[in-house]
């Protein structure tokens, strides 16, 4: 770390401390350094001639369930080993060390952030280890009647054995809405922090890129941590240059 990065990175070491709340945005960058492939990288082998429309759209489970469930099915299994970096840790460590005062807020899907301990985890996406059912139950007169998705058949996909109901990928796929409640209480923490940390995304994907720009609008400091220029380094206060499992464990250890 040069002099003028070493001036920033304790510059925001000092607006962390101040922070009463601090509010921070991950994305894909910070999983790849456990190993874990983009959406797009993950297309490989035998997937590599679909395009991610064919994949991950509601359209194409309807058209096609056993494929996508497959590909799922794949992924799944390509994650289940995979361990949370130093990144991870270090968020995790920070929100067990001072409960309330960092809300974490994440695009991605893998459960990384959780498996490292880290608590009440707003995964704007979804969780991939997770299932849904694909329709809302016909038969159920209450919700608490609906057969749950736990209880499916087995099968590729899964499906309920009462009304035939299929169960999917509990992920936002293209053209859905992010969970209404994940992204209230995402806007909410945006809105009232001191610091936005924004880590390992290039600030390209919307609404979740948004949050940094309400925080700005708030009077909350802005700082990005990625080791490539990203779309969101124009509204920020601070730029770290590296990666997250370099940078977030000096960032955020104890004063």
């Amino acid at each position: 770390m040069d002099s003028s990065q070493a001036s920033i990175f304790e510059q925001v070491r000092v607006w962390l401390h101040a922070a009463r709340h601090i509010a921070m945005l991950t994305g894909a960058g910070v999983s790849a350094e456990s190993g874990v492939p983009t959406f797009r990288d993950a297309q490989t082998g035998m997937w590599a001639r679909f395009r991610p429309e064919d994949l991950a759209t509601e359209e194409a489970f309807r058209r096609d369930p056993q494929r996508v469930w497959d590909w799922y099915a794949e992924r799944r299994e390509n994650l289940r080993d995979v361990q949370p970096n130093a990144g991870h840790s270090a968020v995790a460590e920070f929100q067990q060390r001072h409960p309330g005062r960092l809300t974490l807020i994440t695009q991605n899907v893998d459960g990384l952030h959780q498996k490292a301990g880290s608590p009440s985890v707003l995964a704007l996406h979804g969780t991939i280890f997770e299932n849904q059912w694909l329709d809302r139950c016909e038969l159920a007169r209450r919700p608490m009647d609906a057969c749950h998705v736990d209880q499916a058949e087995p099968g590729r996909p899964p499906r309920c054995a009462q009304c035939g109901n299929l169960a999917r990928p509990a992920v936002v796929w293209f053209g859905e809405m992010l969970p209404t409640a994940a992204m209230a209480a995402a806007e909410q923490a945006a809105r009232r922090c001191e610091v936005m940390l924004v880590a390992g995304t290039s600030g390209a994907v919307y609404p979740a890129a948004g949050l940094a720009h309400q925080a700005r609008a708030a009077g909350a400091k802005v700082v990005i941590v990625n080791p490539d220029e990203t779309e969101l380094d124009e509204i920020a206060d601070a730029v770290l240059t590296g990666t997250s499992a370099r940078i977030l464990p000096r960032l955020l250890e104890d004063w």
